[in-house]
């Protein structure tokens, strides 16, 4: 398959080598700028960055003991009704660092004397500027509409704020490995997308994942929607049990994110249930079993750390939307009615 994203998807390992080489140091400068300054973040993103920050509320909250807080840009430019944000550090992620909401919320917490970071793939935008501290992504120009190496790449600069302020050696050390597990995950994910055409015709499905991949079923729901037109909901099982699994009938389609880790025995679980409700189960995960009631496995690396699983089990739901995408005929590159640079207010 030859296409603009088909590249960057694969450009993903090369781009996050990129970013830690580049930034492990600036990173650890500015944890040490900022430790002891605040009491929580506040993050302000839209879509795919939006995604990224429900990953910094797992990580950080689990790992830092920092509670993280999405910010409403429109409280700020819609209803000019900032809320106080004494003892928050202020974040924004944005690809592009020109939407003016985001940028809008820096400018509140500047105003408001707090300490300000830009994550950005692009060091010279608006965004950059009006922060105090800025990680570039290294990602290089994306110019795939559907945002693929700037979400990994924000994931990994957040895991790598978060080993800097702990000073987690260990846990840094198993951030580097992180571009050979994601070339493995692309590697062996290539062999299973033949099958993805049998669901060319789907009109709709949900995408389930919990705790730190809670984010992952979001952004691999949004890029099915972006890429392919197909209804697509993001839900955590607990949330999906609580009403929404009365959806699930014979033959519906539902993608589990389920990699080892703290939340799999919940992702068993609500496989089982899917499975007694008569579901098309697709399964990126590392687990044998799993792996073996899926109808559509998507294999994961083994022993990768929960914790880093978001950056790699991102990777297969990427590669389903772009050839599900082709499947049915639309441009993977430039899908209908989307435009790369959204600018909200």
């Amino acid at each position: 398959m030859s296409s603009i994203l088909h590249t960057e998807i694969h450009q993903q390992p090369a781009a996050i080598r990129q970013l830690l080489d580049s930034e492990t140091d600036n990173v650890h400068q500015i944890a040490a700028q900022l430790r002891d300054r605040f009491d929580y973040v506040m993050i302000a993103a839209r879509g795919t960055s939006d995604n990224a920050a429900r990953y910094a509320q797992y990580r950080l909250g689990s790992h830092n003991n920092i509670a993280v807080a999405l910010a409403t840009p429109s409280v700020f430019t819609t209803y000019h009704a900032a809320p106080r944000l004494n003892g928050a550090l202020v974040v924004g992620i944005s690809q592009s660092g020109r939407s003016p909401d985001i940028i809008s919320v820096i400018e509140e917490g500047k105003r408001q004397g707090r300490p300000t970071l830009a994550i950005t793939n692009a060091p010279e935008s608006p965004l950059a500027k009006t922060s105090d501290f800025v990680i570039p992504l290294h990602a290089w120009p994306e110019q795939a509409v559907a945002a693929t190496k700037s979400y990994t790449a924000s994931l990994v600069a957040l895991a790598l704020f978060s080993c800097a302020l702990s000073g987690d050696q260990k846990a840094l050390a198993e951030l580097q490995q992180m571009p050979a597990w994601m070339q493995h995950t692309l590697h062996i994910t290539q062999s299973i997308l033949p099958r993805v055409e049998r669901y060319r015709y789907m009109s709709h499905c949900v995408v389930l994942g919990r705790g730190l991949n809670y984010a992952t079923a979001f952004e691999v729901a949004l890029k099915i929607k972006e890429l392919t037109r197909v209804v697509t909901e993001p839900y955590s099982p607990a949330d999906f049990l609580h009403g929404p699994i009365a959806i699930v009938r014979q033959g519906f389609p539902c993608i589990l994110i389920a990699p080892s880790g703290e939340t799999f025995t919940d992702m068993l679980a609500i496989s089982q249930r899917l499975k007694e409700n008569g579901a098309e189960s697709l399964v990126i995960s590392d687990h044998e079993e799993l792996l073996e009631q899926a109808s559509l496995p998507l294999r994961l690396p083994p022993g990768i750390p929960e914790w880093l699983s978001p950056c790699v089990a991102v990777l297969p739901g990427q590669l389903f939307a772009m050839t599900l995408s082709a499947a049915r005929g639309l441009n993977v590159d430039n899908p209908e009615g989307l435009t790369k640079v959204t600018e909200t207010w």
